[in-house]
């Protein structure tokens, strides 16, 4: 357990440093005191899970994860602003069923997280037993599960699976 608190101070340590730009010696005080708290707060979570941490395949999987989720917000908000620009476009949001293999806490919560943060979705409802999930989608292309699952879910889902299963 002090091995995941460490591993979870140093992230959230650098990430702190890393956001601020700065090594004053107030800003390495609110470094630590931020680490040490997010530690605190946060081991608990990774205690069941405790083997993601191992294997360097899942890092490298997590690195090429971020990028993925930036250019899929990029293409979301494009698509958002090209919407408000042309509000005679037609749209029509609804809420879709969509199937995930994902099993873990941890994965589901990303994807269902990702989704929400991608501007047009947002996951309303999480089923783990059945594995759908539903997600408000502001322009519906199809109420098939299966092509919703494969327009929404299927990028994000492979790239998960490989970080947390």
């Amino acid at each position: 357990m002090i091995k995941i608190r460490i591993i979870i101070f140093l992230v959230a340590f650098s990430f702190w440093l890393l956001l601020n730009f700065s090594l004053s010696p107030e800003n390495l005080i609110a470094a630590v005191a931020v680490g040490l708290l997010v530690a605190y707060l946060t081991a608990d979570l990774f205690n069941s899970q405790a083997r993601i941490l191992k294997g360097f395949g899942r890092y490298l999987w997590f690195l090429y994860y971020i990028p993925v989720f930036i250019w899929e917000c990029v293409k979301a908000n494009f698509d958002g602003a090209y919407r408000v620009i042309h509000p005679d476009l037609p749209m029509r949001p609804g809420i879709v069923k969509v199937r995930t293999k994902l099993k873990s806490d941890t994965a589901i919560t990303l994807l269902a997280n990702t989704l929400t943060l991608k501007p047009g979705t947002m996951t309303v409802d999480v089923d783990k037993e059945s594995g759908f999930l539903y997600v408000h989608w502001v322009d519906v292309a199809s109420q098939d599960v299966d092509k919703a699952t494969e327009c929404l879910v299927r990028r994000f889902e492979n790239i998960l699976e490989r970080i947390f299963e």
